[in-house]
């Protein structure tokens, strides 16, 4: 059985991931671990789903069976587990989280002793020893061998004082109005404490979770709050995180959203003016803008395109010895500070571009035009191989003929269909758009 996706393990909390296989991907996880563990300690956080609580214990179960001792440090930003379970000196770390979805589902993500993301090949190899019955069965232990388990509440503070090294010691937010949406989830009290204590004058947003209500109607899919907030009370700037605060969306100072791919652009320009950007050039997903790629080569350097998944664009980084990348959607990975996609460690880039430019954030953070370009998720029934769709390779020429780039692709989390279109021609994508929803909608959904 299939069971880890582009991120994880991810499914509605009692249905699919219940609480007997978070039980089982635990004991799979632990066995994995186990052969080359050196502490046979694992990190276990959270955002803040009610469902989280459940899947917890089944996690603890599952570990403390197969004899590994459990670390919980209670709801904490994904990027925070990735730092702190290298930090902590653990054997792996997880967060239970399904990141930017609605509180009804919930997630489990794994990382290595160095806090980074495991590759697909290591997701397959538990995989197959949770489906080994026998091979589960064994590695239970009995008597002083089971494991233990702690909860540890001040770990926030190393996580702080590593977001705050991560911003230039020369400047400060003093004088700084910033709103911040945490989206009702794990960044909610670390998100408004690190901007406080660099200076800033913060206005924060949804921080009142209550277990069902992290990313409702708020955080990084849904900015009408921010963006009213940020002219309401006259801000520099805002941010929206989602809901493991691995993603960033930001709202410049006249209440308008910088798009994903001129952040990125920006951003690694701001490295490469500061020399510290390495292999002269950034990582994004085939889904970045042609005119992000055109503004970087405009500058000497290269775009790099891999798979979406931000563990693809740090692969990619890994191998072309880059440190900068990032997703459109509002993953960006700082490799030198982070080893995932971190949401504030962004945001504290973002401040400092911002003040070392001297210009409101609407003019530093957009230095170059992109090419229209449309995205559209279609919720499906099912998700057959594209490759078996009928008259699909037909309706694709159409737009090549139409020299409109494009990227279908089922999402890895959810049942929906994801079409992006592009084109130097905003109204001939568009229509383009409407004929191409249409086919699928009949192909899959008829």
């Amino acid at each position: 059985m299939k069971l880890f996706g582009t991120d994880g393990v991810r499914g509605e909390a009692g249905g699919f991931l219940c609480a007997a296989l978070a039980m089982k991907v635990a004991m799979g996880a632990g066995v994995y671990f186990k052969k080359d563990a050196r502490t046979k300690r694992i990190l276990v956080g959270k955002d803040t789903r009610r469902s989280g609580y459940m899947i917890e214990n089944a996690i603890v179960s599952g570990l403390t069976a197969v004899g590994y001792d459990v670390i919980q440090i209670g709801p904490m930003p994904t990027p925070a587990i990735a730092f702190l379970t290298e930090n902590m000196r653990c054997d792996a770390g997880i967060m239970i989280s399904a990141s930017h979805n609605s509180y009804e589902d919930n997630g489990i993500k794994f990382f290595d002793g160095k806090g980074d993301k495991l590759s697909s090949d290591i997701e397959a190899n538990i995989e197959a020893i949770i489906a080994d019955l026998d091979l589960i069965k064994d590695a239970n232990v009995t008597g002083k061998l089971i494991g233990s388990a702690k909860r540890i509440d001040d770990v926030i503070g190393r996580y702080i004082v590593q977001l705050k090294n991560s911003f230039p010691k020369k400047l400060s937010l003093q004088g700084m109005r910033i709103v911040l949406d945490t989206a009702n989830g794990a960044a909610y009290k670390v998100g408004p404490t690190v901007l406080e204590e660099l200076g800033a004058e913060v206005i924060v947003l949804h921080d009142k979770p209550n277990g069902h209500n992290i990313n409702e109607d708020c955080g990084a899919l849904h900015t009408k709050d921010v963006s009213e907030a940020v002219k309401k009370y006259r801000a520099d700037i805002g941010f929206a995180l989602d809901g493991d605060a691995d993603r960033l969306v930001v709202i410049d100072e006249k209440g308008e959203i910088i798009d994903g791919d001129q952040l990125l652009g920006a951003l690694g320009m701001y490295l490469q003016e500061k020399k510290e950007l390495k292999g002269d050039g950034i990582v994004a997903t085939v889904m970045s803008n042609q005119g992000l790629e055109d503004a970087l080569e405009a500058k000497g350097l290269k775009l790099y395109r891999s798979d979406v998944g931000d563990k693809n664009v740090l692969e990619i980084m890994k191998r072309e010895g880059i440190n900068f990348g990032g997703e459109q959607s509002g993953h960006v990975i700082l490799h030198d500070y982070a080893k995932t996609g971190d949401g504030l460690m962004c945001a504290l880039q973002v401040l400092a571009l911002v003040l070392d430019s001297k210009k409101d954030a609407s003019k530093a953070l957009r230095s170059f035009f992109l090419y229209p370009q449309k995205l559209v998720n279609l919720h499906v029934k099912e998700k057959p191989a594209l490759e078996t769709i009928a008259g699909l390779d037909e309706e694709l020429k159409i737009l090549d003929d139409l020299h409109i780039r494009h990227l279908v692709r089922y999402s890895g989390t959810e049942n929906k269909l994801r079409i992006l279109l592009e084109a130097k021609d905003a109204k001939v994508m568009h229509k383009a758009m409407e004929q191409i929803v249409d086919f699928f909608k009949k192909a899959l959904n008829g």
